[in-house]
């Protein structure tokens, strides 16, 4: 009996050690021992690493000491915190005979799940670089559009500044033309007339009555009258 459980044993260790060549470190982490209870087979573990976000619960970890690397405790994620992670050891007398848990004891950890979720938070990751770039890209077009707004406005000014000189000048230059289409229209006039008042003063000058006789009247009565 005995034989038969080093050669399990052996076999155990030999696949424990098969799997531990193939975890990555994006897998790995480390912890300390901060809480145990064994009847609900709890383990609470002191972490400190950025990652630990990618640990949910009911995550899958393994663990060991660093006296005994071939032999991983199985186990899973009940609970977690920024700063903490409670596991749950379901072969806890196993685990304990074999890997130490007692309070502070330094412990190394694996996750294939955690790895997992590493791995799709990176694709995440690359989808939002990528999205990132794209709206920072229009971000910047944006704010060029911007940027470039008062140098347009400037020059739109600038240009219609032009234009309304030169109509304020052309107005002018109408307004200047019919001045003098006026005053030499009042000259005119002034002359014309002139000469009006010259005509109409010689007509009167030599104007021809039609009879040399004028009516004489004496009475009141209109038959009465002569000419002289």
């Amino acid at each position: 009996m005995k034989i038969v459980l080093s050669i399990l044993f052996m076999v155990f260790s030999s696949a424990s050690f098969a799997e531990n060549k193939k975890m990555s470190d994006e897998g790995m982490f480390s912890g300390r021992v901060s809480y145990l209870r064994e009847e609900a087979n709890l383990v609470r573990i002191k972490v400190d690493f950025e990652n630990v976000k990618y640990l949910n619960k009911k995550d899958r970890v393994e663990f060991w000491d660093q006296h005994n690397p071939s032999f991983h405790c199985r186990a899973y994620v009940a609970g977690k915190s920024s700063n903490y992670l409670l596991i749950k050891v379901p072969n806890m007398n196993d685990c304990s005979s074999r890997v130490t848990l007692g309070t502070g004891v330094y412990l190394q950890f694996f996750s294939e799940d955690l790895e997992n979720n590493i791995a799709m938070g990176k694709e995440l990751i690359e989808i939002l670089v990528k999205k990132k770039m794209a709206l920072t890209s229009k971000i910047l077009s944006r704010k060029k559009q911007l940027d470039s707004h008062i140098e347009k406005a400037n020059a739109v000014n600038g240009r219609y500044q032009v234009l309304r000189d030169k109509l304020e000048a052309q107005w002018r230059n109408e307004l200047a033309s019919l001045e003098e289409d006026r005053l030499d229209a009042l000259r005119n006039y002034k002359g014309l007339e002139v000469r009006i008042n010259e005509i109409e003063f010689k007509l009167q000058k030599y104007r021809i009555s039609d009879e040399n006789l004028s009516l004489d009247r004496w009475s009141l009565d209109p038959r009465l009258f002569y000419k002289k």
